[in-house]
Order: C-alpha cells, then sequence, then structure tokens
C-alpha cells in the first residue's frame, strides 16, 4: 500500500491551591529491566476495543510474560474523527507519534490498532500471540531508578520532578520523555463504528514531555529535570501514573520505569 494510507485492522497484518510536594519511587524493578509497550488506537476504529482490552490486562499482569516488568502507553490518534465519532482522547501529537514510528520502522501504512514494542518491532494490536512473542523477544535495559517528586503549584497543573540514574551507558545522543496517563476511563460512544458500546480505555497517554536531553553519558551519572502537565476537568490522582523513558533518534526505547501518582494529590 501506499505510504501514508490509513487502516483500522482485526486480524494480524502481513507485513486547588498549591499543595506540599509528594515524593514517590517506582517499584523494585529486576535487573533484566522493563519493557515498553505503546498501543495507538482510536475510539473511530471498530477493532481497537478489544487491543484496549488486551493492553489492559497486559498492563494488569494477566500473562505470563518473558520481561519482569511491562511498561504499557495507550496513545489515541485522531485521524479516524471524522467517520463520526472524534475520540475525546484522540491527539494529533499521538499520530506524530505513530508516523514517526512507521518511517522509523519502514512500514507503508500507518493503522490502528497497532502496537510498537521497546520501538524495534511491531505487530496488529489484536494480535495476543505476535504481541507476547514481541515482548519475549525484545531487549532489554536496566530500568532508570528516578525519584518522582509531584506538586500541584495550581488546581489545574501538575509540576513532577524527577531525579536519578539512567544505569545504562547513553553513547550518542537521546531523550529522557515521560508520559502521563489515565485508567478507568469509561466513554458512551454515540457515534461512528462503535456506536452503541461502552468503551473502556486504560494507560490513556493524557500528556507526554520531554524531561531532558543527555548525551554520552555513563551508568551512573544522576539526571534530573521538572515537567509540568496541564490537567483536565475530572483529574483524579488515583488513576494515573507516569511512565519514564529513554529514546534515542532512532526511536528506539533503552530503559523504562513506571511511577504511580499518590492518591492524595
Amino acid at each position: 500500500m501506499p505510504r501514508g494510507i490509513f487502516a483500522c485492522f482485526g486480524k494480524p497484518h502481513v507485513h486547588s491551591s498549591a499543595a506540599a510536594p509528594v515524593v514517590a519511587a517506582a517499584a523494585a524493578e529486576d535487573q533484566g529491566g522493563a519493557v515498553l509497550v505503546e498501543l495507538f488506537s482510536s475510539q473511530g476504529c471498530a477493532t481497537s476495543p478489544e487491543a484496549e482490552l488486551l493492553l489492559s490486562r497486559l498492563g494488569r499482569g494477566d500473562f505470563e510474560v518473558e520481561a519482569p516488568v511491562v511498561v504499557v502507553l495507550a496513545h489515541h490518534v485522531d485521524y479516524w474523527d471524522y467517520m463520526g465519532w472524534k475520540d475525546p482522547f484522540g491527539s494529533s501529537l499521538s499520530t506524530v507519534r505513530q508516523k514517526a514510528y512507521v518511517e522509523a520502522l519502514r512500514l507503508d501504512t500507518m493503522f490502528t490498532p497497532q502496537v510498537v514494542v521497546q520501538g524495534r518491532s511491531q505487530c496488529v494490536g489484536t494480535d495476543q500471540d505476535a504481541l507476547l512473542s514481541a515482548i519475549g523477544s525484545a531487549p532489554r535495559f536496566p530500568s532508570p531508578t528516578l525519584q518522582a517528586n509531584f506538586q500541584r503549584l495550581a488546581p489545574d497543573s501538575l509540576q513532577v520532578s524527577l531525579s536519578g540514574v539512567l544505569r545504562m551507558k547513553v553513547e550518542g545522543q537521546a531523550n529522557v520523555m515521560v508520559a502521563l496517563y489515565e485508567n478507568g476511563l469509561l466513554t458512551d460512544c454515540l457515534k461512528g463504528e462503535n456506536k452503541g458500546r461502552v468503551l473502556s480505555n486504560d494507560f490513556v497517554v493524557r500528556k507526554l514531555e520531554k524531561l531532558c536531553t543527555v548525551k554520552d553519558i555513563s551508568a551512573k551519572k544522576t539526571v534530573s529535570g521538572t515537567v509540568n502537565f496541564p490537567l483536565w476537568e475530572g483529574f483524579k490522582s488515583s488513576k494515573c501514573g507516569i511512565a519514564v523513558f529513554v529514546q534515542n533518534s532512532a526511536y528506539q526505547i533503552f530503559g523504562s520505569q513506571n511511577v504511580l501518582l499518590p492518591d492524595n494529590m
């Protein structure tokens, strides 16, 4: 297919006032390191709900996978919004990120639901066997040990300060990215291909920001930075978390870490 054509696949396709800061650290992770799994999805795609359920189960630990920790994120794209239902979580930035993976992985088509594993392999998001196989064969790197400091400087914003070591040598240049995600989302879909369904979404990326850029650093070097996330109406910290990951210019992932937000933010 010509590059740039969109598709929706279901079967495997060949191919308050400022508060006191709250500190949290990620749970202990195995030396083997975490694997980052990213789903590109849309409420306007008929087969995406099946992939969303698979991702939710993966994030809950329902599967035995050959990785000590799996960090999951769901990016909702916006290119299906013209089909009659505008995804309330859809973002042009998610579409741009998926397009970058299409180019980096030398694919011909952008489609949903698509899963990208560790920035190095991809499959249709409904293909459980292919997904688990990709996780099992993905290269693993030590997870960063960053400590997170959360602060509500205003009712509509969240400041996240991170500091710690990446635990891996970085040759060349890479970005340390921070995604703010939300779980337990339910949407009554009134139009489009999923009309009449109640759609359940977890690990939905609400914001994605760059913490810092690193270049030619040792595994023991400390990195730090701060990101500010604008918050949405109905924000509940008990439903949210952040995922931190290191990514080079080819969009390959070299380590990731998950941190849940405190309930009292």
